[in-house]
């Protein structure tokens, strides 16, 4: 899962930004001039795509500044609507088309949607903070004084949060109080480094104000949870146009639900030849069961037995990455840039509740920064939790894993994304295109000879099913109304994941929608897009990976079109 989503922009801003629309600008200087328009609205989003001089500013949750957002991406809208009349290169056409499609979808978000008044998850200042202090931009003390400007402004943050809440749900409202000493957390990382930098006495005053901000909206949230009764499913008819918005496929939501049904039935006889193969020397002489999920499953549960110490969890991922980085050069499937520096660390507490592993990038304008692999470490589990996401993440699945969040997955996309000569598509990236590519690599690899072993060959098909499992569990719940026990029966029985992993899920599928459709969806398209190249002659696999890598986080059905243009 990739965090730091710069798509995401947030609900603040000033008026007058988008004026009326200058005569004949070419679409560079009216790209530009949209971004330059954006970050002076949101400085959160500036902020996390690198543009530090902002990150004293913060942005205010507020119906006023809703208001101004929405007049801004009217305006930006009309103005883009003119862009296709230009004479655009292939680049521009793909930028113009992902802008166009931001705006109308945050349009959408802000009046159809409007997580802004039932999600009180959203309200969560931290990352912002962390990614300030904790990013080399400038000496110390110039960060702790910029943040001590954001933080003199959190009471009215939360004030305005509190006003914008209505109708909220439980389970939103429930993480963001799990989330909330995460963020008291890097406050205190703000005190810390302001005593290093000698400023600890003028900042405390706003430290003390942002800490009472912060119980208080603890407080506020608290009392919600018993009249907090909006349901969390999206329903039918708010999830079709967020998948159209969201994932930019060329199928509907449907139609890929539908895709994924079909492909799980694929994957699952696959395993069950596989099973059927390894079952002597995994189990032994029992007879071999008729129904193939308990074929499978047996194979499998015998197999998740081999598994890293707890205590090694995360050191085991951290020493797997340079193995990773071996092979693809060994292979020669992509080239890597030694330069971009990966940190494997515990995930902030701040961000945990949703997902257990997550890359979070620089942005765009700061390449050169660090990217982290966060990984959510066992320790305040009991001995049969930790024992069930080590079955889980055993010793192929974590090697799985590591492809799909780092090396060729996330990270090494993003990489690529933020060298694209585009801005904009790195700055809004597609998340089917993100998470596809990510399934795609764990694909590539197999297929390069990786862990060959038809033990690895079944724990990628069960790796692979998560990721067609979750576009059905997705659908199935917010539109067709699943409930819970046959969600986790679909997770544990039919597709082979723990308790815990497959209580994790039903979480992170009660608190997210669509996403979870974005890894089968992208995944699809990339590999359609492929069978399509390899039809022509001289196709080269890794020429085919650089350019598509080359387009950045565009679309899927963007980047297919251009190179079958070609």
């Amino acid at each position: 899962m990739r965090r730091r989503d710069f798509a995401a922009w947030g609900l603040g801003g000033l008026a007058g930004l988008a004026g009326p629309a200058m005569a004949g600008p070419s679409f560079a200087t009216l790209a530009d001039g949209f971004l330059e328009a954006l970050w002076k609205l949101d400085p959160d989003a500036a902020v996390a795509a690198g543009r530090f001089e902002f990150a004293g500013q913060l942005t205010l949750p507020s119906a006023a500044q809703r208001q101004r957002q929405r007049r801004f991406l009217q305006q930006w809208l009309q103005r883009f609507n003119g862009a296709p009349g230009m004479n655009l290169t292939a680049s521009e056409r793909m930028d113009c088309a992902m802008l166009m499609a931001k705006i109308r979808s945050d349009l959408w978000a802000l009046d159809e949607l409007r997580e802004w008044a039932w999600n009180p998850a959203q309200y969560n200042p931290a990352g912002a903070i962390d990614l300030v202090l904790n990013t080399d931009w400038a000496p110390d003390a110039e960060r702790v004084k910029a943040l001590q400007q954001r933080v003199k402004r959190l009471p009215v943050f939360y004030a305005e949060a509190r006003k914008s809440l209505a109708g909220v749900t439980r389970e939103h409202t429930e993480l963001a109080l799990q989330q909330a000493p995460g963020v008291l957390a890097v406050l205190d990382d703000l005190q810390a480094r302001a005593r290093q930098a000698g400023l600890a006495s003028a900042v405390q005053p706003d430290l003390d104000a942002a800490r009472r901000a912060v119980a208080g909206y603890q407080a506020h949230l608290t009392a919600l949870l018993p009249t907090a009764r909006r349901p969390w499913r999206l329903g039918a008819a708010l999830y079709e146009p967020r998948f159209a918005h969201d994932i930019q496929s060329a199928r509907t939501a449907r139609e890929t639900y539908e895709l994924a049904l079909a492909r799980r039935e694929e994957v699952l006889a696959s395993m069950q030849a596989q099973a059927r193969l390894l079952w002597p020397t995994v189990i032994g002489t029992e007879p071999v069961p008729d129904d193939r999920f308990a074929l499978i499953g047996r194979v499998i549960d015998k197999l998740s037995e081999q598994h890293v110490a707890r205590e090694r969890f995360v050191d085991e991922i951290r020493a797997q990455i340079p193995q990773l980085e071996a092979w693809i050069r060994d292979h020669d499937l992509l080239t890597l840039d030694p330069s971009k520096p990966l940190v494997v660390r515990e995930t902030p507490v701040y961000q945990r509740g949703v997902a257990g592993a997550g890359i979070e990038a620089p942005g765009p304008y700061r390449p050169q920064d660090k990217t982290y692999y966060n990984v959510t470490p066992l320790d305040g589990a009991t001995p049969e939790q930790a024992e069930s996401s080590l079955r889980e993440y055993n010793h192929w699945i974590l090697q799985i894993l590591n492809i799909h969040e780092a090396i060729p997955g996330h990270y090494t996309q993003l990489v690529y994304a933020n060298r694209a000569p585009s801005k904009v598509k790195a700055l809004f990236g597609n998340g089917a295109m993100v998470e596809g590519w990510a399934v795609y690599g764990e694909r590539m690899m197999i297929e390069s000879g990786y862990g060959a072993s038809p033990e690895m060959t079944l724990m990628w098909g069960k790796w692979h099913l998560r990721s067609v499992t979750n576009t059905i569990l997705d659908y199935s719940v917010h539109v067709l109304g699943m409930q819970q026990a046959d969600a986790l029966d679909l997770l544990t029985r039919q597709a082979f994941q723990t308790a815990s992993e497959a209580r994790e899920k039903w979480r992170r599928v009660q608190l997210t929608s669509v996403q979870l459709t974005s890894y089968f969806s992208g995944y699809s398209e990339i590999v359609a897009l492929r069978e399509e190249m390899q039809k022509r002659p001289g196709f080269n696999l890794k020429t085919f990976h650089e350019k598509f890598l080359g387009y950045g986080s565009a679309p899927v059905r963007l980047i297919a079109a251009e190179m079958l243009r070609a």
